[in-house]
Order: C-alpha cells, then structure tokens, then sequence
C-alpha cells in the first residue's frame, strides 16, 4: 500500500483531499504545518477567533478532529523559521523595493513543496498531497477542472521535480462537490469559511501589520498628468498598482488610480480615470523563471494576476535568462514583483516575475 502524507490545514479541501485518497485505498498520513509565530512582534497581535485561540491553533485542532474522524495520524511540524527566510523575508524585501511581492506563490516553492515535502519523505511517504485545485499529469501542471478555484497560478513557481510526487486529488471537483462530500462525511470543515490573506498569517489589517516590520514613511500624491501635489500617502509600500479603494488621501477619490511610485523621491503616482493611458503598457521584462514545459515556445497566453482572464502573448528569449513578453494589444496595471504565469491550454507552462514593465519598447519611469 502506498503511503500519501498529505498538508492538512484544517479546512474542507484539505480535509477531503485526505478522505479522498483513504477511499482511494492509500494509506493516508496527515501533516499539519506551524510556518507563522503570532509572538513575532514580542506580544500577540493577530486576530482570534470566538473561541479566544488564534485561528492557527483553531485551524491545527479542525485538522485533528478530521484526522481522529478519518482514523489517521497527524503529525505537527514548525517551519516558522524556514517561512521567515525564505518567504517572509522575501516579502519584505519586495516591499522596500517598490514592488509588489505574491507571498504566496513563494511559500509553495519553498515550503509546501519543498520543507514539507522533505518532512514528508521522513514520514516514509510516496507520495504528498495537498487540498489545491490544480492537476499533474505525466509531471505536467494542468488547471483544475472547477476554472473559479483554480490553483496553477500560485504553483507556477514549483519545479517540474518538486510536483513528480504529488497528488491533487480536487482536481476534478468543483468546490460545492468538496462541501457535500465533507458534509456528507459528517467532517466538522465542511462550512468552514475558506481562509483569505496573507499565506499562513491570515487576515489582518495590512498596514498596521506592516508596522510591525517597516517604518511607514509619509510623503506625496501627486498627479501624473498635471505634476500637482494633491494629497499625502502614509508610505509606498502601502500601495499598489492599479489600487484606487482605500487610497486614503482624499479628494475625488473614487475616480484615482495608483500608477507608479518613485522611491528616491518618496512619491506615489495617481492618476484620474480608469482608461487612463498611464495604467496601460503593451510588454514587459519577467525574471525568476521557472519553465515547466517540454520545450521553449513563443506564444501562449498568459496572467498578470491571479483572478484575470488569460492573455495573448508573445515570448522573446533574452540571453540572460529572463523573457521579453509582449502583449501589444495593451494590458492594464501590469506591476513589478508580480507573477506572470504561461499557458498553454490549459497546461501551465511556467512562471516568472514581472521585474520591468513597458510601452512602445521603453521602461515606463513612474514604474
């Protein structure tokens, strides 16, 4: 019989990944992962639940309890410091950068895939599984069959050696299929709100979570077609581009857009309209990248963002290692330090991140 250890986070799709693969007739291990220490800050500052408890210790006891149902074993594992390195730190780095970092993708490279993977194999595993919509056939990464909760765009980092053990057994649910399955199963997640947020942080209230880590630094607003200063921002790294909820610097706000920041002068770029030009490039330079197909090619589509609808694009191979990709039908709010993630179909043919974003064949400045 083989043995599946699979990422148990204490909600339904991990739950039913586990219950999936004991029907399936595997012999099923559960993992539960601690990435996150809410004393990090010297006092606890993070949410709680209704119960008192911080959702992690929440999340680690709706795992036991489907494990006890399920009668399977699970173990708890402290990656806090691995997450701190080499996803956390990684975060923040971006942020001092201007950038606009997917924390997320880079815990999937690092530690789902890679920390818990190896935990895994001391656990004697064959394989390891987790509650992710996406598919792997023949080391091949595919989308899942239900398109609104698909997964490959935060597996785009994840080597095609990391996925030639894994098994995704939601691939060809859809998401209300998992609830009735868990509720059917009497599993205690099967209403459990999804989690949202920053990956194994959570929900919280983002600046003053950054806070914590970096100093915000005040400056101005000023609007990119007039130069007029028309407001104050309470520091880049709160802002992102395309943003225009939750600007906080008054006037008509409702009608701005956030489209650049320059760090050397500490200025945030807004400007007035959503079919403003500024937000609008037609190519950028992407680095990091992590190519999953068979061979190179040099048209596919292509994601900016996780929830965007795919894109024509065209791939110019650059001698360094990174991609020119060009999209001249126009694409809005393309932003450095996100994720540019190929397809194929419905194959994920890789990912990288955007490092330079241009129009008409030059870096836009307020970038």
């Amino acid at each position: 019989m083989k043995k599946v250890v699979v990422g148990m986070s204490g909600g339904v799709d991990s739950s039913v990944a586990a219950l999936l693969l004991q029907q399936q007739g595997y012999e099923v291990i559960g993992l539960f992962m601690r990435n996150w220490d809410s004393l990090a800050d010297g006092e606890f500052n993070g949410p709680t639940t209704s119960s008192g408890i911080c959702p992690q210790e929440e999340d680690y006891n709706d795992a036991k309890a489907v494990c006890d149902k399920l009668g399977i074993t699970l173990h708890r594992k402290d990656f806090v410091k691995e997450y701190w390195d080499y996803v956390f730190t990684y975060f923040l780095d971006e942020l001092k950068k201007g950038r606009t970092p997917n924390p997320d993708i880079m815990c999937n490279k690092y530690i789902k895939f890679d920390m818990f993977a190896k935990e895994a194999l001391k656990l004697g595993a064959d394989y390891i599984a987790t509650g992710h919509y996406a598919k792997v056939e023949n080391g091949h990464l595919y989308r899942a069959l239900d398109s609104n909760k698909d997964q490959t765009y935060f597996l785009s980092q994840v080597s095609r050696e990391q996925l030639s053990n894994v098994l995704f057994p939601l691939a060809d649910y859809l998401k209300p299929d998992i609830r009735k399955i868990a509720e059917e199963a009497g599993l205690n997640t099967a209403k459990k709100k999804d989690s949202t947020g920053i990956c194994f942080i959570g929900e919280r209230n983002f600046t003053n979570f950054l806070k914590n880590y970096l100093p915000n630094t005040p400056g101005d607003v000023i609007n990119i077609e007039t130069n007029e200063v028309i407001g104050r921002h309470i520091g880049l790294m709160n802002y992102t581009i395309g943003q225009r909820r939750g600007l906080n610097i008054g006037g008509t706000e409702d009608k701005m857009f956030v489209v650049g920041k320059d760090l050397s002068k500490n200025v945030l770029y807004i400007c007035l309209g959503e079919d403003n030009d500024y937000l609008i490039s037609d190519s950028c330079i992407v680095d990091t990248v992590n190519w999953l197909g068979d061979e190179k090619i040099t048209e596919c589509t292509a994601k900016f963002r996780y929830r965007q609808q795919d894109i024509p694009v065209s791939l110019e191979w650059l001698d360094n290692g990174e991609i020119l990709v060009k999209y001249p039908q126009g694409v809005k709010s393309v932003t450095p330090g996100q994720s540019c993630v190929f397809y194929s179909g419905n194959e994920c043919v890789g990912g990288s991140i955007i490092k330079e974003v241009r129009k008409n064949n030059e870096k836009l400045w307020y970038l």
